[in-house]
């Protein structure tokens, strides 16, 4: 649910969308799908290597019957890559969606005097 209320956040604030037309709010909104995903891969991680843990332990409990030790199934691959995958699109997103503020400037520019550098003779 936290995911896919997050991707539709990130969707809204996408710089391919105009349903906000400000810069800085697209990358705040940005910043806030990130951490939503990241929270999600977070929220899905646990529950999957805590069943992960549950199926180890009682497989190595031998006060158990055989009938009743089970094994690692697929499911729990899943969920972990699941997991994985959304703390690193939410890492990703986080990083790269920077808020410009106007003092840093971005980029300098540089004016010459055009007349005294074309009449040096550089060898």
């Amino acid at each position: 649910m936290l995911c896919t209320l997050s991707l539709l956040i990130l969707f809204a604030g996408a710089d391919f969308t105009t349903c906000v037309e400000s810069e800085e709010a697209k990358a705040k909104i940005s910043l806030v799908a990130g951490v939503g995903l990241l929270l999600a891969g977070l929220l899905l991680i646990i529950p999957a290597s805590w069943s992960a843990h549950n199926i180890v332990r009682d497989f190595n409990n031998p006060l158990l019957v055989a009938s009743q030790k089970r094994e690692l199934g697929a499911c729990i691959f899943v969920g972990w890559a699941a997991g994985a995958l959304l703390v690193l699109a939410g890492g990703l997103l986080c990083c790269f969606s920077r808020v410009k503020s106007a003092s840093s400037g971005g980029t300098a520019k540089y004016y010459g005097n055009s007349s005294s550098a074309a009449s040096k003779n550089y060898v």
